[in-house]
């Protein structure tokens, strides 16, 4: 490989635990100080500059956080990655700032590379397949993307994971527990949300292993597969288990144009308007009929192919609820369309939002705000939706009524609604949402 693509890949993960654990700590004191003055600070501002003064302090810290987390790669980037889907902890300008932190990291040199694939398969790449790109496409917090090509001529992508990254684990995760103290406190105090830092905490080593078993993955690809067979608009790629392993994942290469680049300005309206459309209704057929759910919504784990069609590349992030929960969010989502108040309360029990005999009037409000584009039948523009004061509308229902029952299961479905809003509004389609959410719900699930 050039000497100038050596200059831009990354060295091997830095796995000194007393660097980690110092690099983590000096973090969370930052951004604690930070609050503590802000607190300091604050009784002798306007409630305006108050406001805006605490928005810059987000701002700061979540800048903070992704720059601790680029240095440290890994597993820690991987869950500050997890982080910024968590809109119960910090402001959706904050979370934007998180959110970057999405595969662009350096790749990893390819001696590493290809140690790693001999270790995990046996043999080195070049005596595995037929052509194997040194340099890679794609690169990620746990590893990275490779061309290739088998010796029976079919192209395919080879996803390694970087080698040392599993030894971090535990230790990033220990680390993470200071930052969480400081976003529990965050979220109670700003977001007015009550947060428990070992459901969290919980949250994030599940998923964290989860993603480090491409075992695990392969088998959500082939769960996928099996969802989406009747529905020719979605490609999922195949898995070839000779050239897989836990560490080493091989699958089909698939060819379209990245999701980041038909978000961009310039691209044909009715493009946009076709990926809106499958994009939403994909999302609502995994939560209504299949009850398994995608969580990943980074653009990057999408492609629009050329005929046109919806690619999903990735499955290392993928929740499966129990029936009980995927019924109870159908049946809400009818009772919501309905605006059968009784059945909408009956779910929240169901769901764990509610206790039974609670009032459900504060969380049909709730209710009401979210799924405001679709409650009405007109043509709606997403764009019109601000998330900020809705989501903090939101909050302060929550929290003028005590509602601080956060069951696991929200964590993901808001996970993966918050990327359909960001897609949404980014691709601009105006449509009668009311009569596309409405044909979901008569059409998937039962």
């Amino acid at each position: 490989m050039a000497d100038s693509n050596r200059s831009r890949q990354s060295a091997p993960l830095a796995r000194g635990r007393a660097k980690r654990v110092f690099k983590v700590g000096e973090l969370a004191t930052s951004v604690g100080s930070s609050y503590i003055w802000e607190a300091l600070k604050s009784p002798f501002r306007s409630a305006d500059r108050r406001q805006q003064s605490l928005l810059d302090t987000h701002i700061r810290n979540a800048m903070r956080i992704v720059e601790s987390s680029k240095e440290l790669k890994g597993a820690f980037m991987k869950l500050v990655q997890m982080l910024s889907m968590r809109d119960d902890i910090l402001p959706a300008e904050a979370l934007k700032v998180l959110s970057v932190v999405q595969s662009q990291v350096p790749p990893m040199g390819y001696d590493e590379i290809r140690a790693q694939v001999k270790r995990e398969l046996g043999k080195e790449p070049e005596r595995l397949f037929k052509t194997f790109d040194e340099e890679a496409f794609a690169a990620a917090s746990l590893g990275q993307v490779h061309r290739a090509v088998l010796k029976s001529g079919e192209e395919v992508v080879v996803k390694v994971q970087y080698p040392g990254v599993e030894e971090t684990v535990q230790q990033d995760l220990r680390n993470v527990k200071a930052l969480l103290q400081v976003f529990t406190l965050i979220g109670r105090d700003v977001m007015r949300q009550n947060i428990d830092q070992s459901e969290v905490y919980q949250e994030l080593e599940e998923r964290l292993h989860e993603e480090l078993d491409y075992i695990n993955e392969a088998k959500n690809i082939a769960l996928f597969q099996k969802m989406f067979r009747d529905d020719p608009e979605v490609m999922i790629p195949a898995v070839y288990p000779e050239v897989s392993s836990r560490r080493v994942l091989t699958m089909s290469r698939l060819e379209g144009y990245p999701f980041a680049d038909i978000l961009k300005p310039g691209i044909d309206q009715e493009v946009k308007d076709w990926v809106a459309l499958k994009y939403f209704r994909v999302v609502w057929r995994q939560i209504f009929e299949f009850g398994t759910l995608h969580t990943d919504p980074h653009p990057g784990n999408y492609l629009v192919t050329y005929h046109p069609k919806l690619a999903i590349l990735d499955f290392g992030s993928i929740r499966i609820f129990p029936e009980n929960i995927r019924s109870a969010y159908h049946r809400l989502a009818a009772a919501i369309l309905r605006r059968d108040r009784p059945a909408m309360g009956e779910c929240f029990v169901r769901l764990g939002f509610l206790d039974a005999g609670d009032d459900p009037t504060p969380m049909i409000k709730i209710m009401d705000v979210i799924f405001e584009p679709v409650l009405v039948d007109k043509p709606y523009d997403p764009r019109q939706y601000v998330s900020l004061e809705r989501g903090m509308e939101v909050a302060t229902i929550g929290f003028e009524n005590r509602l601080f029952k956060a069951p696991g299961h929200r964590v993901f479905l808001a996970r993966a609604l918050i990327g359909l809003d960001s897609y949404l509004k980014q691709l601009g389609t105006v449509a009668n949402w009311h009569r596309v959410f409405k044909e979901c719900v008569e059409r998937y699930g039962a």
